[in-house]
């Protein structure tokens, strides 16, 4: 996602607020830039978190593991 797009769902935000609302296809652009914006800021996490490792007491050095459920 670029600023250009965070701009825009920053100033659909702010109308949202206002007294005169969003139209219908103003509603549907938001929740469209939200939803990228929510894939885009998971998957950044996902990337930081494949590259995270715990060192133990010894200086050993594990990779982080998804929880089994």
């Amino acid at each position: 996602m670029d600023q250009k797009q965070i701009d825009r769902l920053n100033e659909l935000a702010k109308k949202a607020k206002s007294p005169e609302g969003l139209t219908e296809w103003e509603t549907a652009e938001r929740a469209a830039l939200r939803r990228e914006y929510i894939d885009a800021v998971l998957g950044n996490l996902q990337s930081q978190l494949d590259h995270t490792y715990i060192v133990d007491e010894k200086g050993n050095r594990k990779k982080l593991k998804k929880k089994e459920d």
